[in-house]
């Protein structure tokens, strides 16, 4: 039953959840595009060595491989509790690690390691995103994946803020310890929550539950509307993901320090990012998700030409700070809008499958398209490569004519 009550679809224990998922998923995630090049640039590894780091992100992009098993296997205490269990034990156990080797000496071992938090990140990603869109209605898509993905960035500030400042006083295993222990919400959130209940077709072969999925997705939306949409789930994110992606080593190369980047850089986009953020997710739920994409994505695309700016500007601290909030406010709520077209696009039947197999076509820019931004960088410049992103991001808003006309239906 469609909710009219604004105040009931805002305030329920469904999204204080919301919260959880976003920082349990975000934490992991910023420690590898964050944290780990921070790391490696302080310790003297070359520029193109970080950009090529982009690859360990793998597991983000063909997550949908092994989606299925989440969807067709379930442990004792839930088929989403469960798998959450095993993977934020993983993290909480892998993210020290990077403390104790030698950026220099151990790269490929670094490396490894870093595959290996990936995989668990991307895997408790299939799960949370399942969870979420089985715990949401239809009409609390919208605000819920603001929630989620405001949260989301919070946690970016643990690893891209707090553990660079710690980073100046302490070591670095102990600055990776420090960081792994903010795992913890996520996994008592785990211990408490109620497994959700789910629509499902019964037991089926693991055959049926890999191929099912995309045989229902293709039969619902029609060959040519499919790919129109995978097309634009590629192409809408493309731009900022590439523009973020070496974000702290250019404010490294702009003259900050760690602790200026830590306190002004991170800080400056908590407020914008939170407040702008949860007025906006209001404002979805008012408006429909059609018009978020659109509002949303061309903020996101301001948010490219601020950097651009920026690398003119040099150091700047004001400028810096402005930069900051305009990113944290326009890519947050274009992701919000994204992931709740995502979850919108999805069948409940096969959610952990679907949700998966759209987040990764999503998450191709960020690993391969930004292994090259290390190159682009040193043969373009800060200044261009920011245009070129602009660029970059314009063809997945004109999919929106197609994907999601301004006033078309089916908009929660």
């Amino acid at each position: 039953m469609k909710r009219n009550n604004l105040a009931e679809v805002i305030f329920n224990k469904r999204m204080l959840i919301c919260i959880f998922t976003g920082f349990s998923s975000g934490l992991p995630l910023y420690v590898l595009i964050s944290l780990l090049p921070a790391w490696l640039r302080t310790e003297g590894v070359n520029l193109k060595a970080i950009g090529l780091f982009a690859l360990i992100n793998l597991p983000y992009t063909w997550k949908f491989v092994w989606a299925p098993f989440f969807d067709r296997y379930a442990p004792k205490i839930g088929r989403r509790r469960g798998w959450l269990i095993v993977t934020q034990f993983a993290l909480l156990f892998t993210i020290p690690v990077f403390g104790f080797l030698n950026a220099q000496l151990d790269i490929w071992a670094i490396a490894l390691l870093a595959l290996m938090t990936a995989f668990f990140s991307a895997s408790q990603d299939i799960v949370l995103d399942a969870y979420r869109r089985e715990l949401l209605s239809d009409d609390e898509l919208g605000f819920g994946n603001v929630v989620h993905v405001n949260a989301y960035k919070i946690a970016g500030l643990v690893p891209g803020s707090l553990s660079l400042i710690l980073a100046d006083y302490y070591s670095w295993a102990a600055v990776f310890l420090i960081t792994s222990l903010f795992m913890m919400p996520g996994l008592i959130m785990t211990l408490v929550v109620e497994e959700p209940f789910t629509k499902t077709e019964g037991k089926v072969g693991l055959r049926a539950a890999v191929l099912d999925p995309f045989k229902e997705f293709i039969q619902r939306n029609g060959i040519v509307d499919a790919l129109t949409i995978l097309g634009f789930i590629f192409l809408y994110k493309l731009g900022d993901s590439m523009a973020t992606s070496l974000a702290t080593p250019f404010y490294l190369d702009m003259g900050f320090t760690k602790t200026e980047i830590g306190l002004i850089a991170k800080n400056a986009g908590l407020w914008p990012s939170v407040i702008g953020g949860m007025l906006g997710g209001i404002w979805m739920v008012k408006i429909g998700i059609n018009k978020a994409l659109w509002i949303f994505g061309g903020l996101q695309m301001l948010a490219i030409l601020g950097f651009a700016w920026l690398a003119t500007a040099g150091h700047d601290a004001l400028g810096l700070a402005a930069v900051i909030g305009l990113e944290a406010l326009g890519v947050g709520l274009g992701t919000a809008a994204f992931v709740a077209f995502i979850a919108r696009t999805t069948n409940p039947i096969y959610t952990a499958t679907q949700f998966a197999l759209f987040t990764s076509l999503a998450a191709v820019p960020r690993t391969f398209a930004n292994a090259f931004t290390g190159y682009l960088v040193d043969g373009l410049g800060w200044k261009h490569f920011f245009v070129l992103c602009f660029v970059l991001a314009i063809p997945g808003m004109l999919l929106l004519y197609k994907v999601a006309p301004w006033n078309g239906g089916n908009d929660s």
